[in-house]
């Protein structure tokens, strides 16, 4: 085993000498609590390592607080997920957490941020999975405590996998032999490349939007509204980074980090910008994708109104030749109608011009009302 790479970032604290300098007072009722099995608390996994090798993995915080104290110079590595109010508070005890930090962590829905509590840093990350069968992002919140000989990951949500970034640095023990800053950038390269996959499952969601759009789908509306409500959720937990990774880098010099290590983190700043810059142009994509659709529906609107328009106007012009037509046929008959009520002392009933002169006023009132609308266009 190669000599072991001085920590950075948080070594400022003397290391623990071999006797235990933590209080060895009685157990505490909390304590008692803690020592139950992992399984029945929110403990997902407690290790300890010692030159990027595990030694032990304890069952309990308390065993793992005892470990701890009998390798002063080793690093646990403590995963929790939903943790108690109790939990925490003996971590918070035991590792000097800040109070403010430990309050976030317990209630989450943090905003992504980098903040150095003496020797401690507190990392708030949020992680991104994509949902082929749903066709959505789902988003979780980890938050990290990073000190000078231990990692806590407290997740609110189903990702990122931290199984496997801990199998990742066991399989890598000279990395994992750099200490906590190690671990800390394992954990942000995983919820880095998990957004490559959301990346991409968006992008195909854009492609079939664009198509949907173009096709007059009318449910399209809705799942550009939605797919645009994540994008700003995406960028929320993407744009942060961006900053914060810079801070680090920015420590580089000051806090003596190694240079591979550096490295490493860099590639990671790369990978975020490049991800920050995609889900800007998805956001900006999907402004103008609604604007797009927006306008194919007015325009598709105002077709519909043309068209109604045009048929109501088709349905006057025939109600105006009816009516026309009716009102020359009704002349005649209102002629005839009254001459054919046999009264015996009506006008010309018994002149023998009668029958002509009202023929006669048929055909002229008739021609009468068909020149009129002929001029009118009515026929």
């Amino acid at each position: 085993m190669s000599e072991r790479r001085p920590r950075a970032a948080w070594r400022s604290r003397p290391e623990r000498p071999a006797t235990a300098t933590r209080p060895q007072s009685q157990p505490q009722p909390v304590e008692k609590a803690l020592a139950a099995p992992a399984d029945k608390r929110s403990v997902v996994q407690a290790t300890l390592y010692r030159d990027g090798r595990r030694v032990a993995s304890p069952d309990s915080l308390a065993e793992t607080f005892r470990q701890l104290r009998a390798h002063p110079d080793g690093m646990a590595w403590i995963g929790l997920h939903r943790p108690t109010k109790s939990e925490l508070h003996s971590l918070a005890d035991e590792f000097d957490l800040h109070e403010l930090a430990v309050e976030d962590a317990l209630e989450a829905h943090q905003r992504p941020k980098l903040e150095r509590y003496g020797d401690t840093l507190f990392v708030v990350l949020r992680a991104a999975r994509y949902l082929d069968a749903q066709e959505e992002v789902d988003f979780g919140e980890l938050h990290i405590f990073a000190g000078q000989d231990f990692v806590i990951t407290v997740r609110h949500g189903a990702a990122p996998d931290l199984s496997a970034v801990r199998h990742r640095m066991e399989e890598n023990p000279d990395l994992l032999a750099l200490g906590p800053e190690a671990v800390l950038y394992a954990i942000l390269d995983a919820v880095v490349d998990g957004y490559a996959p959301v990346v991409a499952g968006v992008q195909n969601d854009i492609d079939e939007i664009e198509t949907e759009v173009f096709g007059g789908d009318p449910a399209v509306s809705r799942r550009i509204y939605e797919l645009s409500r994540e994008m700003v959720e995406f960028q929320r937990a993407t744009r942060p980074l961006v900053a914060m990774l810079h801070g680090l880098m920015a420590g580089f010099a000051k806090y003596g980090t190694d240079e591979e290590l550096q490295r490493y983190l860099r590639d990671v700043a790369d990978h975020v910008t490049h991800t920050s810059e995609r889900v800007d142009g998805f956001r900006q994509a999907l402004t103008e994708i609604l604007t797009v659709n927006a306008t194919l529906v007015t325009q598709q609107q105002n077709a519909e109104m043309r068209a109604l328009a045009e048929a109501g106007f088709e349905q006057n012009e025939e109600i105006k030749k009816i009516s026309a037509w009716a009102a020359i046929l009704f002349a005649p008959t209102l002629v005839g109608t009254i001459y054919g009520m046999n009264f015996d002392s009506m006008p010309e009933l018994h002149w023998a011009g009668g029958y002509p002169l009202a023929i006669g006023l048929m055909g002229a009132v008739c021609t009468s009302l068909y020149v009129i609308f002929k001029r009118r266009d009515w026929l």
